[in-house]
């Protein structure tokens, strides 16, 4: 069966640091689609980050690049599988030089936090309780 795939295509101003951030929160790199202008962020089977330098970015777009540190240009939201993987991600996420971003969401049934990214990518992590989504 075809399973669809989202690549999430980001302009950063270093391709190399965000290299290292995504790898200290435990994504993997693929090296056959990366290069000094491009890094593919495996994040799970069916979800890809493509860190793209601004230059790169560019060669797919006639539209001015955003600067996410100073507008929002996209918020990229990724399931976790209980409260705690939200909170580690989170903070691994601040440890590797990101920012919190917002306020603590809980609301019982479910739970999210968000971190930006170093270019000011929000990235969201959300847990809903299954009997929750079932209900």
């Amino acid at each position: 069966m075809y399973q669809q795939m989202i690549f999430v295509n980001l302009a950063t101003d270093d391709v190399a640091a965000s290299r290292k951030f995504f790898t200290e929160l435990g994504y993997t790199i693929n090296p056959q689609f990366s290069t000094d202008d491009c890094s593919c962020v495996v994040i799970s089977d069916t979800i890809i980050a493509m860190l793209l330098s601004k230059q790169r970015y560019a060669d797919f777009t006639k539209k001015e690049i955003a600067d996410a540190t100073k507008t929002s240009e996209v918020l990229i939201c990724l399931s976790a599988e209980s409260r705690e993987k939200v909170d580690e991600l989170v903070d691994k996420a601040v440890a590797a030089g990101g920012t919190v971003s917002g306020e603590t969401q809980d609301h019982g049934y479910m739970y999210g936090r968000a971190f930006d990214d170093l270019d000011g990518h929000t990235w969201e992590v959300m847990w809903m309780d299954p009997a929750a989504v079932q209900g």
